[in-house]
């Protein structure tokens, strides 16, 4: 498949990456410009192009910016194919994007991101931490492999990202429609916690919408009164503790 990916972050340099070394067309595009791609992330054959001329011509956009960049994508998303899947990998923060009063009014996040990009949008690898996507990928069938939700209106589309998925080195775990994907949002069990498929079925249907946004603002707060970076490890054990 012919990808773009916006952003070339960690998280957006890693699909780059593991995308291009499974054989898909990959290209990466950042608002600083391409000199902003590192060299690594493009090792393995994707190419680093102008922001403007990233989404024309592509099978699917893989969005890897922060959630209150998006809106200002629509304009160039209106260049891209009426058929292009574009994937939402985001995750709202009101203490690190903002707030935004439909959010905290109940409305979902990605189906906020699809109103205001003004495309359908896929939901995919924002429930893995960065350092999961980029240590802890395995080949299809390998013991202790972890599963990632990919939700989305269209059928079409949630299978296309699941293979995806598949292929970065996470099992694909079909998560419904978008309004369910507030299930694989901070705050709940299955955000974060390095499952397998079948205790991420279980999490998905325990997440609870009433207190999700006060369990994602106090694992934040645990955060900001550490004084240094935890480990991989204890972010995961933290999440699972505190969503139990």
């Amino acid at each position: 498949m012919k990808i773009t990916v916006i952003g070339a972050g960690v998280i957006g340099g890693n699909l780059a990456a593991r995308l291009s070394t499974a054989g898909h067309d990959v290209q990466v595009a950042d608002a600083r410009g391409p000199e902003a791609v590192a060299a690594e992330v493009l090792e393995a054959g994707a190419r680093a192009v102008a922001l403007d001329d990233s989404v024309r011509d592509r099978d699917v956009i893989i969005l890897a910016v922060p959630f209150g960049v998006q809106p200002k994508l629509a304009e160039l998303l209106a260049t891209a194919p009426a058929e292009a899947v574009v994937v939402d990998t985001s995750n709202y923060y009101p203490g690190m994007s903002g707030p935004v009063e439909a959010i905290d009014s109940g409305v979902v996040e990605s189906v906020w991101s699809q109103e205001q990009l003004g495309r359908p949008v896929v939901k995919a690898w924002n429930a893995a931490l960065a350092e999961t996507q980029r240590e802890r990928a395995l080949p299809a069938g390998a013991p202790d492999r972890i599963a990632i939700p990919v939700a989305a209106d269209s059928h079409e589309h949630r299978r296309t990202v699941m293979t995806l998925v598949d292929a970065t080195g996470f099992d694909p775990f079909d998560a419904g429609v978008l309004a369910d994907s507030w299930r694989q949002q901070p705050g709940t069990p299955a955000y974060c916690t390095e499952l397998g498929l079948d205790d991420l079925r279980e999490a998905l249907a325990a997440a609870d919408k009433n207190t999700r946004a006060q369990t994602r603002d106090r694992i934040m707060a645990h955060l900001m009164t550490l004084d240094s970076e935890p480990s991989r490890e204890e972010k995961v054990a933290h999440n699972r503790s505190a969503t139990r």
